[in-house]
């Protein structure tokens, strides 16, 4: 099985940015806790701030992967880009929030991208990228 985690904008500073809210992990960390808990999964990452280069890595591999867990970041709430690319995508994507986006602001209580998404995760932290690997290994 493959899968690929894919980041979007601010989320190359995790561990750095709002630990009160994301915490005091990096994703390298994450990364590695989830190799060792799925060694049978080849699990690769990619991360840009760029809405563009998500949408041309998620074209890149959404033919032949098997799962792709998506964190949009602040692109989850404004990029109908990324909703109409994850549809056209035969790989099933989850979408997945670090934090509980809707107890936070209003403007992140709506996903643009979740109406092509398998399904969501939101609010467990980092663990959060282990349930959207649980998920697709389910389906």
């Amino acid at each position: 099985m493959k899968i690929i985690i894919i980041n979007g904008p601010n989320l190359n500073l995790l561990g750095t940015r709002e630990p009160g809210i994301y915490g005091n992990r990096n994703m390298d960390d994450c990364l590695n806790d989830l190799r060792k808990a799925f060694p049978d999964i080849d699990i690769e990452y990619f991360q840009s701030n760029h809405e563009g280069e998500l949408i041309d890595k998620m074209q890149e591999v959404g033919f032949a992967y098997d799962g792709i867990v998506l964190n949009a970041g602040a692109y989850t709430h404004t990029s109908v880009a990324l909703l109409d690319c994850i549809r056209s995508l035969k790989t099933p994507v989850v979408e997945v929030h670090i934090s509980n986006v809707h107890a936070r602001e209003e403007f992140r209580n709506h996903s643009m991208i979740s109406a092509g998404c398998k399904g969501v995760i939101a609010g467990f932290g980092l663990d959060s990228y282990r349930l959207a690997i649980e998920a697709l290994k389910l389906d």
